[in-house]
């Protein structure tokens, strides 16, 4: 059960497009499980794969970086989102600019 989910995470996190990012809450809503918010964050701390799960597109509801991104820290999560042009403001995404809503 646990790795379908895993699996679901990371085929939705696939889907967010490049200078876009989405919220841990957006993805358990989209997957039809909204109160698994926090199994989201910890299936993208365990990625396999984060050169083809662009786990870095994935923030808290209000723009804030994760402190434990597992691949680097915040300050890594912070350089990829803006090598694809993420702007920030105040250390945290500009949520109107960037945020992805899964249709």
């Amino acid at each position: 059960m646990k790795d379908n989910f895993f699996n679901r995470v990371y085929d939705a996190v696939k889907l967010i497009p490049e200078g876009k990012v989405t919220t841990y809450g957006e993805i358990a809503k989209f997957l039809n499980a909204p109160r698994l918010a926090r199994q989201v964050g910890w299936a993208l701390h365990k990625n396999p794969t984060p050169k083809i799960v662009p786990c870095h597109r994935v923030v808290f509801a209000d723009g804030s970086l994760s402190p434990a991104f597992a691949f680097g820290g915040a300050n890594e999560q912070f350089k990829l989102l803006s090598e694809e042009g993420v702007t920030f403001i105040n250390q945290k995404v500009d949520m109107k600019k960037h945020l992805y809503k899964f249709v």
